[in-house]
């Protein structure tokens, strides 16, 4: 089910926000949304990770050794 919701904010994200009928008036969303909903997916993706991007790494100077 998070896929089918992950798919269903990007295609929500590139429809029109409105659409008016007859004459044909469409409005796209606003980039600020657009820019938070891609902000929102990577998010996610990157807390699927395994380091969620965090690297510890322990350095020694080389006096020390």
């Amino acid at each position: 089910m998070p896929d089918n919701l992950d798919d269903e904010i990007r295609e929500n994200a590139k429809g029109p926000a409105k659409a008016l009928g007859d004459a044909g008036s469409v409005e796209q969303h606003k980039l600020k949304d657009q820019i938070a909903a891609d902000k929102h997916l990577a998010g996610k993706e990157a807390v699927k990770k395994p380091h969620r991007g965090l690297r510890f790494n322990k350095f020694i100077p080389p006096s020390a050794g």
